[in-house]
């Protein structure tokens, strides 16, 4: 099987478990048995889809003649919860990134520190599951290079990414996660610039991970916290993120 047939597979595969709630099955992906029989289903699929791929695997890059004119923001575009709205409203000036869980030292970041650090720029595809695609131009900081700052614990399986967006009318915030292993994929990063600006409201500002091997919503934007776990029970609904608890496959590989 070649690269692009492994890709195409792999995106079916990661499409197909969302597919009943983007085809407007409501009660039945509302239904908690089928909820159930997903996640049941989902679990060696997880297993299988992330054997099959190369951890070294690199997904396409493009130049700078390939951008998009238009790089479409999906999901949330302008949050509002309290939280956000405070960083918003002094320029981000007072941003963090915590990282913590299972590590050795938790650390603080700030902006200006993530700056500061190495550095990697990528053009890449931005596959959504809703069957779009766009071509932008990321930079930021890896995402291994921060986790090692933090010393990740010989126990730690899983990175969640904690953000301060929300899809719902309460407290809930948006969250999503991957493989530690994953984190240190060279083109894992946390990006702060789009195109060569400063990242916007709509994608993500101050700070979102690119993971350019996954579908668009593993790569959470709005981020203010990185997690090491050893399990995904208990976080949210236990499935590994938002679109995950609502019957999307976690893997969400292409």
């Amino acid at each position: 099987m070649s690269e692009n047939d492994r890709r195409r597979f792999l995106r079916r595969m990661a499409m197909a478990s969302g597919a009943v709630l983007l085809g407007g099955c409501d009660r039945l992906a509302e239904s908690e048995s089928f909820k159930s029989l997903l996640a049941k289903a989902d679990a060696p699929t997880d297993a299988a889809l992330h054997t099959l791929t190369p951890e070294d695997a690199l997904a396409q890059e493009f130049t700078a003649a390939d951008l998009s004119p238009v790089f479409k923001a999906n999901g949330s575009i302008n949050p509002q919860t309290p939280e956000y709205l405070a960083m918003v409203a002094n320029g981000f000036a007072d941003y963090r990134l915590q990282v913590g869980g299972l590590v050795d030292k938790p650390v603080s970041l700030s902006l200006a520190e993530l700056r500061a650090m190495p550095s990697r720029t990528q053009i890449t595809r931005h596959d959504c599951v809703e069957g779009w695609s766009c071509i932008g131009k990321w930079k930021g900081t890896p995402l291994g290079k921060v986790l090692d700052l933090a010393g990740p614990r010989p126990d730690a399986r899983f990175v969640v990414f904690h953000c301060a967006d929300s899809l719902e009318k309460d407290d809930s915030r948006y969250y999503e996660s991957i493989y530690l292993s994953e984190a240190y994929h060279a083109q894992s990063i946390l990006a702060y610039d789009m195109n060569d600006a400063v990242l916007g409201i709509p994608h993500g500002a101050p700070l979102r991970v690119r993971l350019e091997r996954k579908l668009g919503y593993k790569m959470a934007k709005y981020i203010v916290g990185l997690q090491l776990v050893a399990s995904l029970d208990g976080l949210g609904g236990g499935n590994g993120g938002y679109w995950e608890d609502r019957g999307y496959q976690w893997h969400g590989g292409i």
